[in-house]
């Protein structure tokens, strides 16, 4: 069979699909920086916020009808969808629709993922989806769905379950699968505190990114089924999943990332966001923001060019080993092996290093920060050490387990999100 039969087969599978990002998650190991927001919504890598890379997989691999679940928080996660993808529905003749907790069905919130989807079924059904694609809308890849939708049609399975193989140490934060020979999955658990290694591997194991295709009708029975079990948490990890791995036809995907690459972070604590930013300043680094073949879409906003200002000894703007996003004004500073998103102000005297400075933050004179995370609309006050001094940093901020500093405007005593 020829390639282009296969590749058009691909495309009318994906338009065929039903795309539905679940987007509601706390994200509490991100500490302050999801107390205002969701995690979806967290901005990274320069310019962008987490939720893009999912929704830009979707685009580019041909699926337009997207619904998005939210529930925690979600204000800035729905100003940025509504600014910067709004018009995709024209554009790539699909829609990207918002399914919030709205009560449809019973008088609660949503209760776990399987719940999120199963208090939406009505819509399903009349959308009439040939496939139904469920993604996690917090983490950072890039993946190509059309393949993994035509291995779960021409493979028959009820579900399929995208996978990864990750570090045996960190198996408690994933659903952990094994398989056979045929990729048949024989085992699932949620978060294992002690997880069966692959064969052969003993410090690796087979984890579940998240990304489930369901034929609809088996998902619907099974999401039925589920809110009538009264002992279930409602979660597809922890219940659809394990019950029905012996009794139906559930395999696993092998997770292939664009460029040949594995490529795939959850960012879910304050060090992994931190290196996985830090990652991208390097001279070839695993995720390529540059590839014009998938390209990763996000909210446009109309900021000047960077500007680098002065070149006086000891007063040199300049940046060195380092990503600096349109807006930013580099005034007399230098900024060394960091990461500097949109409209950044750094005044003259002051030194950044190894740090992620998040949008909007101003940064005074003669300050010097290292190994931090710095929020949005933070002003940080001339003179101003962070980095340095983590006994001091642990009484005024928070200071991760690796030593990486997250200072947000509620810590600097600069209220944003005004309640009283």
């Amino acid at each position: 069979m020829d390639s282009s039969f296969f590749q058009r087969n691909i495309s009318l599978h994906t338009k065929l699909t039903m795309g539905l990002v679940l987007a509601g998650g706390r994200g509490t190991r991100l500490n302050d920086l999801t107390r205002w927001r969701v995690k979806p919504a967290v901005p990274f890598g320069g310019k962008f916020r987490i939720i893009d890379f999912t929704l830009s997989n979707c685009i580019n691999s041909g699926v337009r009808h997207i619904g998005i679940l939210t529930q925690y928080k979600s204000q800035s996660l729905i100003r940025h969808i509504m600014k910067g993808w709004a018009t995709f529905h024209t554009d790539f003749g699909g829609f990207i629709e918002f399914l919030p907790a709205q009560q449809r069905i019973e008088e609660k919130w949503y209760s776990g993922t399987a719940d999120a989807i199963y208090q939406n079924i009505d819509l399903l059904r009349r959308y009439n989806p040939e496939n139904i694609l469920i993604l996690a809308g917090d983490h950072v890849y890039k993946m190509d769905y059309g393949p993994m939708i035509a291995f779960h049609i021409a493979r028959d399975a009820d579900v399929t379950i995208s996978c990864i193989e990750i570090p045996r140490e960190a198996a408690a934060n994933f659903g952990i699968m094994s398989v056979d020979e045929d990729l048949n999955i024989t085992d699932f658990q949620e978060k294992p505190s002690n997880p069966k290694p692959l064969p052969g591997k003993g410090d690796r194991v087979l984890a579940s990114m998240g990304i489930y295709v369901f034929k609809p009708s088996f998902l619907f029975d099974q999401l039925i089924k589920d809110s009538d079990n009264h002992t279930s948490t409602h979660d597809f990890g922890r219940d659809i999943i394990p019950s029905v791995i012996n009794k139906h036809s559930v395999v696993a995907y092998p997770y292939k990332g664009i460029d040949s690459g594995v490529y795939w972070r959850d960012v879910g604590t304050v060090d992994s966001y931190w290196k996985a930013n830090m990652e991208l300043i390097g001279v070839t680094p695993e995720l390529n923001l540059y590839d014009q073949e998938w390209p990763i879409r996000t909210t446009l906003k109309q900021y000047p060019p960077v500007k680098f200002l002065f070149d006086d000894d000891g007063r040199r703007g300049m940046a060195v080993d380092s990503m600096i996003s349109e807006g930013s004004i580099i005034s007399g500073a230098k900024v060394s092996n960091s990461l500097l998103f949109t409209n950044v102000r750094v005044e003259s005297y002051s030194t950044i290093e190894n740090s992620v400075i998040l949008p909007n933050v101003n940064i005074g004179r003669n300050c010097h920060i290292s190994n931090a995370v710095i929020d949005k609309e933070c002003s940080i006050t001339d003179g101003t050490v962070i980095g340095e001094k983590p006994d001091r940093d642990r009484e005024l901020f928070y200071v991760s387990n690796d030593g990486i500093t997250l200072v947000t405007p509620n810590m600097l005593g600069q209220i944003i999100h005004r309640v009283r």
